[in-house]
């Protein structure tokens, strides 16, 4: 299963759209933004791409069950920690904004999920903690300059990740 990751939106609508672009053209089965998102019109975004979208809020996120509404009357998956998403094989991946170590180190400690993916650094890393691959994909938008946005690809059956600049 081929499974798009963004992060921290910000309410860059445009910024997402290019992103959700970027991950269509790649034929990604599902999408997963890992938090940050920023604005009911990012929520819209990924109810909008015709695969199965799933959300976490983020430590800035305001108007959270606002949010959570335009999520669900969408069709996007939500969850306010973390969610989960089917892979196949009877197995899942975590998402979590990352903010909470507490709960990033629970979900890593557990060993429960091959994946987790993760936002909120706005650092696009991908490592393997014993038998969890921990996936960020970098931040659609930094309030620093230059910043490059970037987005990641997860292909579950080649178990590899790609990751990819936003233009």
């Amino acid at each position: 299963m081929r499974i798009g990751i963004v992060s921290d939106s910000h309410g860059k609508a445009k910024r997402l759209a290019a992103a959700l672009k970027t991950l269509a053209d790649r034929q990604v089965e599902a999408i997963v933004h890992c938090g940050d998102v920023g604005s009911i019109q990012c929520v819209e975004l990924l109810a909008a791409t015709g695969v199965p979208a799933y959300l976490v809020p983020g430590n800035m996120d305001r108007h959270v069950e606002r949010l959570q509404a335009a999520a669900e009357s969408g069709g996007v998956h939500f969850a306010w920690e973390v969610v989960t998403v089917p892979i196949g094989q009877g197995r899942q991946l975590a998402v979590t904004h990352g903010n909470d170590e507490g709960v990033l180190q629970e979900l890593i400690r557990e060993q429960q999920f091959p994946y987790i993916c993760r936002g909120h650094t706005h650092s696009a890393s991908n490592e393997r903690i014993g038998n969890v691959r921990v996936i960020n994909p970098g931040a659609l938008h930094h309030a620093q300059r230059p910043h490059t946005p970037t987005v990641a690809v997860l292909d579950t059956q080649a178990d590899t990740v790609e990751h990819f600049k936003v233009k």
